[in-house]
């Protein structure tokens, strides 16, 4: 494996994105951040920290992801949201492959942290994703929300220790906002299909049955009933709103 770019999306992000690229910096020969024009101290956090900085507009996040990484000097791609860190595990790990191209793609646990607590059910953990890949093999599918990278062949990729630290919602406002957002993201996908009441609500109802019982949110506390809910919201407000975009 050669040197390695780090690439960010961002949009008003300057109360993460500082942790961020500090995580980054042992592992990464270059960080690419791409922001969708934001209106807070993101872009001179980036700047100060040498970051190369480029503006985009925001018309989802597969294609945001993609143009991203068209913009980076190297062939392998280390991908991280704003609000995540490369734990000190996880950079060990990418230390020791640095001269291995054996596979196309490494993926890595993510270790969710949700106003303030760590998460260990709801489905929120392992919730592996793949983020160290080789650009020339793999690309970022065009989904609007939900996004993830196309890999051919699942044997291409190799699951390495250490966790991604996922730095999540502050508080059960910042979570609706955000899955709203999302929602509004993912009705678009639907291609204007209507649904009846009756199918909305029970597609809401089993979303909050999966995450809190089937995937035992319970034993989470109010939290894991927090996130329980605002999926079950997510899914209302997607479906609700699929003909109406």
């Amino acid at each position: 494996m050669s040197d390695i770019s780090a690439v960010i999306i961002t949009y008003n992000e300057e109360a993460n994105i500082e942790r961020c690229i500090k995580s980054l910096l042992p592992v990464a020969s270059e960080i690419v951040v791409v922001d969708s024009f934001s209106t807070d101290r993101t872009e001179e956090i980036c700047n100060r920290l040498g970051a190369r900085f480029f503006k985009n507009r925001f018309e989802g996040y597969g294609p945001q992801k993609q143009f991203a990484t068209n913009l980076a000097s190297n062939r392998w791609i280390l991908s991280l949201d704003a609000d995540e860190v490369v734990s000190a595990e996880m950079a060990h790990s990418i230390k020791n492959i640095k001269n291995i191209d054996d596979y196309a793609a490494y993926s890595f646990n993510r270790q969710n942290f949700y106003c303030g607590k760590r998460i260990r059910f709801c489905g929120w953990y392992p919730d592996t994703k793949i983020r160290l890949f080789d650009r020339q093999q793999i690309s970022w599918n065009n989904k609007l929300v939900h996004e993830s990278v196309c890999c051919k062949d699942s044997s291409t990729v190799k699951h390495l220790r250490g966790d991604i630290l996922h730095y999540t919602y502050q508080s059960v406002e910042q979570h609706e906002e955000k899955a709203r957002k999302y929602a509004l993201l993912a009705a678009k996908e639907l291609g204007g299909k209507r649904y009846s009441a009756l199918k909305i609500y029970a597609k809401a109802a089993f979303r909050f049955f999966r995450i809190y019982v089937l995937k035992l949110g319970f034993l989470d506390g109010s939290l894991g009933f927090r996130l329980s809910l605002t999926g079950a919201k997510f899914v209302y407000w997607k479906y609700s709103n699929s003909d109406k975009l």
